[in-house]
């Protein structure tokens, strides 16, 4: 090869690597940002997609487990409608045991910038809620189910949990210690495949890195399988929705009743909550008839 064709290989594989290192046209934010004077979002550099509304002297501080993200706008919205006395409302939807350990530590960093907000309502599932004694008042609001997340074809041709056992499968899985859903998969594995599958994707296949443990699933696992760095992910039903519902090129494989494991949503007002009214106003609406249809329309399922 001579060198000028020699020059112009590499610089075509240096472009194309450039391009692919580059390639963020899946990234979140999925919600629609509020409107500001300045608005300056740079994916994968200044992207913050999990911290919502006013980070300045909110009226209301709202500790969603993540994977309601997708609810958060109209939700807030439609409260802001109803209660126009609240308007500067803060939220966020981390992880569930994220969340715990920064009520429980006071504070969290995400970059550069620590929130040290207490918050007013803390949500997350039923089992998290019940372990805890913080709350005046606890409420339950939505459910939701399992389902496998896939790219949009199913091109491994995936069909159930015990699939995600192949050891060519390449699985995104919820870190057990942090994300509330991880419980529900480990159970979900051995319903559907007994000890022997549990441990081959949540140890062996973790071990070779045919497992990957997220930190962050509801943003990790659709990205991953995206970018195709993973083939399947459990997750939440709404998650897998909601991808589809933006566009993205995302399908979902029902699971059965008998292997799946659901879960049902439930608000806690702390007792700590410096806006006390505010957070009983926001129980009251979360209950409503309003904030059941914006959860119905993203995948959940109410009571």
């Amino acid at each position: 090869m001579s060198a000028k064709k020699t020059i112009i290989a590499l610089s075509l594989i240096a472009t194309s690597l450039i391009v692919k290192a580059q390639n963020h046209r899946f990234d979140p934010p999925w919600n629609k940002p509020l409107e500001s004077k300045v608005m300056f979002t740079v994916p994968g550099i200044d992207n913050v997609p999990d911290l919502y509304g006013d980070i300045s002297d909110p009226q209301l501080v709202i500790f969603f487990a993540g994977n309601q993200f997708m609810c958060v706008d109209e939700l807030l919205a439609a409260f802001k409608l109803k209660y126009p006395q609240y308007q500067r409302v803060f939220a966020e939807t981390l992880p569930p045991g994220i969340l715990a350990n920064q009520i429980a530590g006071g504070s969290v960093t995400i970059g550069n910038m620590r929130i040290t907000y207490k918050p007013d309502i803390y949500t997350a599932g039923k089992n998290a809620i019940d372990k805890m004694d913080i709350f005046t008042k606890t409420e339950a609001y939505a459910n939701n189910r399992l389902a496998i997340m896939v790219k949009k074809g199913n091109p491994k041709q995936l069909k159930s949990l015990v699939d995600l056992g192949g050891k060519d499968i390449r699985v995104s899985m919820p870190n057990l210690q942090t994300e509330g859903i991880g419980k529900q998969i480990e159970a979900a594995y051995v319903k559907a495949g007994g000890e022997s599958l549990r441990k081959t994707i949540l140890e062996d296949k973790v071990k070779d890195s045919t497992t990957y443990l997220t930190k962050i699933h509801h943003r990790e696992t659709p990205m991953r399988i995206l970018y195709d760095q993973s083939d399947a992910g459990p997750v939440w039903y709404s998650e897998a929705y909601y991808q589809q519902m933006i566009g993205h090129p995302i399908d979902l494989v029902e699971l059965p009743q008998n292997e799946n494991v659901p879960a049902q949503y439930v608000a806690g007002s702390l007792k700590t909550a410096p806006h006390p009214q505010a957070a009983k106003d926001f129980m009251d609406f979360l209950i409503s008839a309003e904030a059941k249809v914006i959860y119905k329309k993203y995948g959940f399922s109410t009571n």
